[in-house]
């Protein structure tokens, strides 16, 4: 079955169906700093937003969009500049993300764990890999994910990487891979038996190598256009130059997981400012003041000002958390350690705990302030509140709190791993 980037179908992807554009993209242009990639988000977003309602309500794959995503150059603007990317600061990072996800939150999260997989890099790969991998990146390809496991933790049932002298295999299964559907790479989590213990590695898999299927089976309420579905891995030959070690970047301090949330975050915070804009022009265009306010416009009325500004205050508070904690992350990432580390992971939780909440309220909110008339569905406004509750059940903001407490009243340091 062939896989065309303007089809629109739920059907199981095969292997090798990936079309020869995506397998040889054109070359990106190079973004040169942090301005010019918030120019480039900027932009797209603007271009993004118009049908964002229409790819959410019939569910139409973003190919096109994705192609002028990655055209843009911002896939690449986190590879470091010794290997000719821009190296742009994580607060831009986290801003780019922002943008994107307040003008469509599925085209925000889909590059989420590319750039988690550069962190990956960056961290742990050997100058081989990393000028390998980013020179795929520089030239256009995308990397997805195959993090999560179906069902269970038993380890002798994960995905496992065997090592043989006829090569190097995988097999198992994954699910919740955002971006695998249109993924060149798919950064995979493996187990291997060394030394009678099991180690974790990321192996980078051609997403056309035969073995690999992925199936567009993510059906959730919100983030309807993620790509989120299951891989199968079947025998599947993977070189050993592509597996990069993982459970070692997490044996020592790293900024894998503050990087990881920071992007979370961000997405959030996207889907906040989404539903506010969204709210303030229904409210200015089309909103019915109540009548006890006694006013002509529904923007004139006191209570919905009032809420309104609430809501702005709180926009801007997990903004300036956001900034603050891009600054943590890049001092930890100049120089890691155990306590460096830990201030970054713990800013960023202080940011996404507050992104969580002020994108479910936006998205509460929008139809509180904008009256019955918002909820008609061929508005499409529903999706900021269902793309915000679906992303926020990502890891649970209630351990986010857990962890900043602990840090300040019992001086504990946060576990290392990509959901803190």
């Amino acid at each position: 079955m062939s896989l065309d980037p303007s089809s629109d179908t739920l059907e199981p992807v095969a292997p090798n169906a990936l079309p020869s554009e995506w397998r040889t993209p054109r070359t990106p242009h190079l973004i040169e700093d942090d301005a010019e990639a918030l120019l480039a988000a900027q932009r797209l977003a603007d271009t993004f937003a118009p049908e964002a309602a229409l790819r959410d309500r019939e569910r139409r794959l973003p190919w096109a969009e994705l192609d002028a995503f990655v055209a843009s150059g911002l896939w690449g603007i986190t590879v470091p500049r010794e290997f000719g990317g821009a190296a742009v600061h994580n607060a831009t990072l986290a801003e780019v993300i922002a943008t994107i996800s307040a003008a469509d939150g599925s085209l925000g999260q889909i590059p989420q764990n590319h750039f988690y997989a550069l962190e990956v890099l960056r961290v742990g790969g050997s100058v081989e890999q990393q000028h390998f991998f980013y020179g795929r990146v520089l030239a256009g390809e995308r990397f997805g994910n195959a993090l999560a496991e179906i069902g269970h933790k038993d380890f002798k049932r994960r995905t496992r990487l065997t090592r043989a002298a006829a090569g190097w295999h995988i097999d198992g299964r994954k699910f919740y891979c955002t971006g695998a559907l249109y993924a060149h790479w798919i950064p995979t989590l493996v187990v291997s038996e060394e030394e009678g213990r099991d180690v974790t590695y990321l192996a980078f898999v051609p997403r056309d190598t035969p073995g690999v299927t992925v199936t567009d089976d993510w059906d959730g309420f919100g983030q309807r256009v993620t790509g989120s579905g299951s891989v199968q891995f079947d025998h599947v030959r993977v070189e050993p130059e592509w597996v990069v070690p993982f459970q070692t970047s997490f044996e020592r301090a790293t900024t894998i997981g503050p990087v990881a949330q920071i992007m979370h975050a961000a997405i959030d915070l996207g889907q906040a400012r989404g539903a506010f804009d969204a709210a303030l022009q229904f409210v200015r265009e089309r909103s019915r003041p109540w009548i006890d306010a006694r006013v002509e416009r529904a923007a004139d009325d006191p209570l919905t000002i009032a809420q309104f500004g609430d809501l702005a205050v709180r926009l801007r508070a997990a903004q300036a958390l956001l900034r603050r904690a891009g600054r943590f992350v890049d001092a930890a990432q100049a120089k890691p350690g155990d306590r460096s580390v830990a201030e970054a992971s713990v800013a960023v939780a202080e940011a996404r705990a507050l992104t969580t909440t002020v994108s479910l309220d936006a998205g509460s909110r929008l139809f509180e302030l904008a009256g019955t008339a918002a909820t008609l569905d061929g508005l499409g406004l529903d999706r900021f509140w269902r793309n915000a509750r679906t992303h926020t059940l990502h890891d649970p903001v209630r351990w986010k709190y857990h962890a900043v407490g602990n840090f300040y009243l019992n001086d504990k340091l946060p576990p290392r791993h990509g959901a803190l």
